[in-house]
């Protein structure tokens, strides 16, 4: 097992604090105390940041954490009050200052609050990009550390052993579904993950005591098989010295998972907007009191590291350097508005320094845009697991994984035997929790593996909402920086049987609203494979969608279109030429808008866009300007729903060439259910779209 290399401090006594460079300890402390200082006082005050969130409290459990995550390959997960933590892996203080500034030179460029950090690594763990939302950064972290087990013990790479997952949170957080979807990841896989539990009484103005039974969540996990636990004072610099020279060797050793729920004081508010009239005057000087910083000071002096006047020394030391680091933040220049849209996907030329296969150099083989089709017609379901199965054989960093994606082969056997030809470490099944999944997923992509996660059926990603969003952002959010290319599958829309409001969502446009993913829609077997392997290949996070009714009938059936097949997104197939109307569709309708023009005798084109994010907008304009009409046919919800942006493109684009309104066919803003002849009165049928046709062409 490797061991970070650490400064030593000679003390006179022998025991765990002995290995730790006290006198940097206490600079970071007084540098972190100074910064919030000069934010509360100053800078807040003058108008020129908008709000602060202090750590004063939390600075001696963090920095003495942070100085030991020296490893290579360790990663950590942080949250807004984590800037003690990044202070000891190296953020500078005057990035520290430039994000609460949003100027040019902070972690993300000013374009996130200023305390949501990421950082590449510097002195060995490399910092994850940070979430705004609460209890969102243990699953990542849990990706993250089953991903240093993969890359030890799978792909054989000996730098990633002993490397460790840490994941910092407030006793908020622990009353989230990540914290706990993160646990059951942990404990049943045997990760070598540290949760890191900041108790400071509060989340928000809300009692301890209403997050967790008793207010602290260590003693309720006691019997949580598979899961060591520590507690500690977190003001206490000999206790947490001692604590912690035991809990990151155990992690560090793979025998499994451990939390450290860390006693603190928040000696402010939850943020400068806060407060605390919920606090009585005798909590609050009892807070005080229990400052770590002038507990520090008496021991590091009982202990003749740092005496008296070595410490007014440091003081002024840090008054300089702090100093210094806002002056020269205050100078930094206001980020360019030309670049605020960059870096929602991946750019040519700018590549990520963390996440995916680029950084490492690994590249795949482009393929070919045209298909050598071979052999008979397949279902699109088995186009799929081929393709599938051809990427796991190229490419080792390939993962898939989901509900009953193992032995058993998926619901919709899009998986089936890849478990038996690739192992269990390769294709395996997971909890029943999309938010562990989709989380899960995004750590293992920033480790730089190619993770294939399924959703068993679109309302299913419901509770991976908070994931998927946030997944979608991280270039975006980090400048570029970072990079989650997941490839998510997830089987949408009616069955060719019957519907429900549960397993026959269609949905896309949710996901087309939400900022940096791609998304295909394919029609059949040969797009499908073309498609996927595109994603699979890519560098960007990526919704597979694949419609139910299609998996195993007829009209979606095509020779496979050999293993180097790969369609580029953003490229529609002109499906039937036509010179009366557009018809633009993807899925399963699109089958349906064939035998409605085929009914009707009309001079249809008809207009598969196959992708949705981007959409082939030119295609689409041009074939409107030849035909004068255009009709949009789609099974998601009529409001809001992607056609919606089709129409109001070819409005404003094409008005000039229209002869007719631009016309929808959609399903009402209704669930699905689950009674055919009910069904079929939401779900757009071939005489509904064949009546909106006739109609448009009469016009």
């Amino acid at each position: 097992m490797r061991k970070a290399a650490q400064r030593v401090v000679a003390s006179p006594r022998r025991g765990p604090h002995a290995a730790i460079d006290w006198r940097e300890v206490a600079r970071l402390l007084l540098l972190s105390r100074r910064i919030d200082e000069l934010e509360e006082q100053e800078l807040l005050p003058a108008g020129k940041i908008t709000y602060q969130f202090s750590a004063k409290g939390h600075e001696l459990a963090q920095i003495l954490l942070g100085l030991q995550l020296r490893h290579p390959h360790d990663g950590a997960t942080v949250y807004y009050r984590s800037r003690p933590f990044m202070l000891a892996v190296g953020l500078t203080p005057e990035e520290a200052f430039a994000g609460p500034l949003a100027r040019v030179g902070s972690p993300n460029g000013g374009r996130d609050i200023g305390v949501v950090f990421n950082m590449p690594p510097r002195r060995g763990v490399t910092v994850l990009p940070a979430s705004g939302d609460v209890g969102a950064q243990y699953t990542p972290a849990a990706g993250w550390a089953q991903a240093i087990l993969y890359r030890w013990r799978v792909l054989r790479e000996p730098d990633w052993e002993g490397a460790i997952a840490v994941a910092l949170g407030g006793d908020g957080s622990v009353a989230t579904n990540g914290f706990w979807s993160a646990l059951t990841l942990a404990t049943t896989l045997r990760l070598p993950m540290l949760f890191f539990i900041e108790n400071n009484g509060y989340g928000i103005s809300v009692p301890a005591q209403q997050q967790t039974p008793g207010g602290r969540i260590a003693p309720n996990l006691r019997s949580f098989a598979g899961l060591r636990i520590w507690e500690a004072d977190g003001t206490d610099p000999e206790a947490l010295a001692e604590v912690l020279a035991e809990a990151i060797p155990y992690v560090r050793s793979a025998a499994g998972p451990a939390l450290l729920e860390v006693s603190v004081p928040r000696l402010c508010g939850h943020s400068s907007a806060d407060n605390q009239a919920y606090k009585t005057a005798e909590e609050r000087e009892a807070e005080q009191r229990r400052d770590p910083l002038p507990r520090l000071r008496t021991f590091l002096q009982r202990r003749r590291v740092l005496g008296r006047r070595a410490w007014e020394e440091l003081e002024r030391e840090v008054e300089v350097a702090v100093h210094e680091a806002l002056a020269a933040a205050l100078a930094q220049p206001e980020p360019d508005p030309a670049t605020a849209r960059r870096f929602l996907f991946f750019e040519p030329g700018f590549p990520q320094q963390v996440g995916g296969m680029l950084p490492e150099g690994v590249s795949l083989p482009a393929g070919s845009p045209v298909p050598e089709p071979s052999g008979p017609r397949i279902n699109m379901v088995d186009a799929i697991r081929r393709t599938l199965e051809r990427e796991l054989e190229l490419n080792p960093r390939v993962l898939v994984f989901g509900e009953d994606v193992g032995l058993k082969g998926g619901v919709h056997g899009a998986t089936l035997d890849l478990q038996r030809r690739f192992g269990a470490e390769r294709v395996f099944d997971t909890s029943l929790s999309e938010e562990g999944i989709i989380g899960r997923a995004v750590g293992m992509a920033l480790a730089g593996l190619v993770p294939v996660p399924e959703i068993q059926f679109r309302k299913y990603a419901d509770p991976a909402t908070e994931q998927l969003n946030d997944c979608g952002t991280i270039r975006w959010r980090t400048a570029g920086r970072f990079a989650a290319p997941i490839v998510v599958r997830i089987p949408v829309g009616f069955s060719k049987v019957t519907g429900d409001p549960w397993h026959s969502v269609c949905g896309e446009a949710v996901f087309a609203h939400a900022p940096g993913w791609r998304i295909a829609f394919p029609s059949n077997a040969e797009d499908a494979v073309g498609l996927l392997r595109a994603a699979l290949r890519g560098n960007d996070p990526t919704l597979f969608l694949e419609h139910r009714a299609l998996y195993d009938t007829p009209p979606a059936r095509r020779p496979y279109p050999g293993d180097a097949f790969v369609l580029p997104f953003g490229k529609a197939a002109l499906v039937r030429p036509g010179t009366q109307v557009t018809v633009v569709t993807w899925g399963a309708m699109l089958y349906r808008v064939l035998e409605a023009v085929e009914r009707l005798g009309a001079d249809a084109e008809v207009i598969d866009l196959r992708t949705l994010v981007p959409w082939d907008v030119e295609s689409v304009l041009a074939s409107v300007r030849k035909t004068s009409r255009c009709l949009i046919v789609h099974e998601d919800t009529w409001t809001c729903g992607f056609g919606a942006e089709i129409a109001a493109t070819v409005a404003r684009e094409a008005f000039r060439w229209l002869d007719a309104p631009v016309e929808r066919v959609a399903a009402p803003d209704c669930p699905v259910p689950y009674n055919r002849v009910l069904m079929d009165a939401v779900i757009p049928t071939v005489e509904q779209i064949a009546a909106v046709l006739a109609q448009l062409l009469r016009f």
